[in-house]
């Protein structure tokens, strides 16, 4: 069982990703979700707030399909930058504090329920930040499940004391791992060194060709051990490293298994249907900031 998820975020977030397309993160996505649609696969797009109100009319071909789940990406993506630095310092909570995660929260389910009609019941932060208040907040907000942080030997999702489940990437993402865009050899190189970086797929970024090989191994070796996998593929990365050409590698291999949207991996949990899953406290490192599509 495979949970395909990508993040899309409103153009005017101004990401490197974003400066380096031809087109807009949006539209790029919808030319990727028609390759889902083509070979019949599920697909989980968690998005901004803001590109609801601002890229409305090139979002619904995205909602309106059946083959997509919408869930939320923040609100406005940590914004002002400098307000969230100023919490993780003093606070320790990148994310804001309760009161803040909260409305953000709920303010990203209104734009959404307002645009689409839908009630979104999965989340994933924008950088995967996680905090101290992330479970408490997001639970009473009405979220069932958050999908942020990097964990290779999770097999499904862990519930939280709060009521939420918590399920972390146990495939290697592809925007820190792959080089595009800005992110050449000396680029990467420069960030690991300065911030310390890594995540549990370790430092290394690879050529797309090399990384899609990667891709194809773990989903291999969670399949062996009874994982559901639990993967993300951002289309602006993919689409700015060859045009989606790897991409159709691991296509094809997604089309001969069963895919599956994230509030049905919610589902499974909450019947008692998955493998007994672990995992351990999630808590994105700071020295994540900047590394988002």
């Amino acid at each position: 069982m495979i949970c395909l998820t990508g993040d899309l975020h409103h153009m005017t977030l101004g990401t490197g990703n974003q400066r380096a397309a031809d087109d807009t993160e949006v539209r790029i996505a919808g030319r990727f979700l028609h390759m889902l649609e083509e070979a019949g696969v599920q697909v989980t797009f968690f998005v901004s707030g803001r590109a609801f109100q601002e890229e409305a009319p090139d979002l619904r071909p995205i909602w309106e399909s059946e083959a997509v789940e919408i869930g939320g990406h923040n609100y406005s993506c940590f914004q002002p930058e400098i307000w969230h630095r100023a919490c993780k310092k003093l606070l320790g909570s990148y994310n804001g504090p309760y009161w803040q995660q909260k409305r953000d929260a709920l303010r990203t389910k209104e734009a959404i329920r307002n645009r689409t009609g839908r009630t979104i019941r999965v989340w994933r932060n924008h950088m995967y930040m996680h905090g101290p208040h992330t479970e408490r907040a997001l639970a009473d907000a009405g979220l069932e499940l958050c999908s942020d942080g990097v964990q290779r030997d999770a097999t499904g999702p862990v519930r939280h004391e709060a009521g939420i489940w918590n399920f972390p990437l146990n495939v290697i993402p592809d925007h820190e791992h792959i080089y595009h865009a800005e992110r050449t050899p000396e680029w990467v190189e420069g960030w690991v060194k300065r911030y310390d970086w890594s995540d549990d797929f370790g430092p290394d970024s690879y050529y797309v060709e090399e990384w899609t090989e990667i891709v194809l191994e773990n989903l291999r070796a969670n399949e062996a051990r009874g994982a559901v996998s639990n993967m993300i593929i951002h289309p602006i990365t993919l689409y700015l490293a060859d045009r989606f050409r790897s991409f159709q590698k691991i296509l094809d291999v997604l089309a001969d298994s069963e895919t599956v949207q994230m509030s049905h991996v919610v589902d499974l949990a909450d019947a008692g249907l998955l493998p007994a899953a672990h995992g351990a406290a999630l808590d994105a490192p700071a020295a994540v900031l900047g590394g988002a599509a």
